[in-house]
């Protein structure tokens, strides 16, 4: 839905809720002309039903207008004397209409002293926990989010099991674009597993998608700056729900129900970004992390004898990955590497000589049976910081530890085109957009920026020999309407980041960890140890080791829980 679409919407609405109640207005002793008038109309109705005016507002606020909506209603009729649960049915069931009914069929009186207390234990229950979802739905939209770490890919950062808090207001709270969802909850409902918002997902145009909003942001104090750690919508997700991990086919998905990622952001809008041998450089100068974040990259590490659990666990080492052997004359065969390429593989090789190769990456099953590959006892292949690295080699047991760097292309890095040599460790250099700036198009810059010009910007490219057309006319230069940034993981050699997918508009960004407020540790062993004590209550930014404020909060809590004692005493006495 455009501006000018919701425009129009919000006008009709307000011409169905002035000829529904005009007439009840005037019985309640205002003039029938404020029952059309936008936006005033509600601050009279709210008057009528004897309702704070800041009730308005969340009539005009997304998601939680759904529940206020039939509360009004319900309230409207109520004002009129109309008070049995039947009322109170018609008046939801029929989604506001029964008010047409009130307002032309019967003459009824108005009720300026009304009690407005729920008459029933379940109205007063109902009345409250509706409230407490408005609440609650407006500061998880527009405020703080809770967001859990699911993965390790800013490992020494932030954990896998960290519980966080999501500021939605440092760089502006996104107003909600899908319009009929059910409250607090993402893309799917809980327990139900069911999709959460009313959305077609075979068709973008259908009737149904209209009523998504156009994106919208309230402006933030804070800009993305180089290294913040980013909440966003992860821009590939095609997913039906977060609970389906193997969908039956891809999905169309609006921005706000794509499945929530958190990255560290290494480049802003108008930078050029490459990676060297695992290392981030940014417009020439390598990146600079700041001191609580460590770089992590697997390593082959060879030892004089067969690696045990022990030596793993003396490191701390819980990412590993096998290397395996294979004959030398076997592994040159170009009739090997075909197979290899077409069976989901991708080996790097970490030692070779005239007779045996030692690999490791990702194979799959089919190709470790066929070519009958054979794992190596003494080496493995382990993701450690660099700091680790080098304190594993001074192991007396340890004969050699090399940080292992990708030299061929990876199919599965963006921009998924043979002609870009690129994978995990070297990459670009690339161009991130920023909006007003203009490139050169051409065949060879395409698939860096085709998906942005299509899916993101919203134009059709058509290819036709050696030139590029944009929505149907010849074009040798594109200009961005949108802001880009690049989101990468801390743990560069087990992260699924946008080297996989590419650019992160700005239009996906939800917002910033600003808090952990509980840490849990699935490994380990008793509440002593699943609970990370010390990361609770710890700021997520800042420099030098975190600081738990967990006993000062509890500190604090305990003087408010003993101020409200000692002031109902007081009132008691009183």
């Amino acid at each position: 839905m455009t501006l000018t679409q919701l425009f129009f919407v919000f006008l009709v609405i307000q011409l169905i809720h002035g000829l529904g109640t005009w007439k009840l207005y005037i019985k309640a002793g205002r003039q029938a002309w404020e029952a059309f008038v936008p936006v005033y109309n509600a601050v009279i109705l709210m008057k009528i039903i004897n309702r704070p005016w800041y009730w308005v507002i969340l009539l005009f606020l997304p998601i939680v207008n759904l529940i206020m909506f039939p509360v009004v209603w319900v309230e409207t009729a109520r004002s009129f004397g109309k008070n049995s649960s039947l009322d109170t049915f018609l008046a939801i069931i029929s989604f506001g209409f029964y008010n047409y009914y009130l307002n032309y069929a019967l003459d009824l009186d108005y009720k300026e002293d009304r009690d407005l207390h729920p008459k029933t234990g379940l109205g007063d229950w109902v009345s409250s926990i509706l409230f407490a979802i408005v609440a609650a739905t407006i500061v998880h939209t527009y405020f703080i989010q809770p967001y859990t770490i699911p993965t390790s890919s800013l490992e020494k950062s932030l954990l896998v099991g960290d519980f966080l808090f999501v500021s939605k207001f440092h760089y502006g709270a996104r107003v909600p674009m899908t319009t009929v969802a059910a409250p607090m909850v993402h893309d799917t409902i809980p327990v139900l597993k069911k999709k959460s918002y009313l959305y077609n997902d075979n068709d973008k145009d259908a009737f149904v998608n209209k009523l998504s909003l156009p994106y919208l942001r309230i402006p933030g104090f804070q800009n993305i700056k180089h290294n913040d750690i980013v909440v966003f919508n992860w821009p590939a997700d095609s997913s039906y729900s977060m609970a389906v991990n193997n969908p039956d086919r891809k999905y169309l998905k609006p921005i706000d129900k794509k499945t929530n990622y958190v990255k560290r952001c290494v480049g802003l809008p108008g930078d050029s970004l490459e990676i060297k041998d695992g290392f981030v450089y940014i417009n020439g100068k390598q990146n600079v992390l700041p001191d609580r974040a460590k770089l992590q990259f697997f390593h082959t590490v060879e030892t004089k004898s067969e690696i045990s659990q022990n030596f793993l666990d003396k490191y701390g080492i819980t990412e590993l990955a096998q290397v395996f052997s294979l004959p030398t004359n076997v592994w040159d065969d170009k009739r090997v590497q075909d197979f290899l390429s077409k069976n989901n593989t991708h080996l790097e090789i970490v030692y070779k000589d005239s007779t045996i190769v030692h690999v490791t990456g990702q194979m799959s099953r089919t190709a470790f049976d066929r070519l009958k590959f054979n794992y190596v006892s003494n080496k493995i292949s382990a993701n450690a910081t660099l700091e680790l690295a080098n304190t594993i080699k001074n192991d007396p047991n340890v004969i050699s530890v090399v940080k292992n760097n990708s030299k061929t292309r990876d199919s599965g890095i963006f921009p998924h085109n043979a002609n870009y040599d690129w994978n995990n460790d070297n990459f670009g250099p690339l161009y991130i957009p920023k909006a007003g700036a203009t490139i050169d198009l051409n065949l060879e810059v395409l698939p860096l920026y085709e998906r942005i010009i299509t899916d993101y910007e919203n134009n059709t490219v058509q290819v036709k020999g050696n030139q590029v057309f944009v929505n149907g006319e010849l074009a040798s230069t594109y200009t961005f309407k949108k802001d880009y940034y690049w989101m990468m993981g801390d743990n560069r050699h087990n992260s699924l980041d946008a080297r996989s997918w590419g650019f992160t508009p700005f239009d996906h960004v939800v917002g910033k960890p600003v808090f952990i407020w509980m840490s849990w540790n699935t490994n380990g062993n008793g509440i002593k140890e699943k609970i990370r004590w010390e990361r609770l209550f710890t700021t997520v930014n800042g420099s030098g080791k975190p600081i738990s404020f967990f006993i000062p909060f509890l500190v604090l809590l305990a003087i408010w829980f003993g101020f409200n004692q000692f002031r109902k005493r007081k009132k008691a006495k009183s």
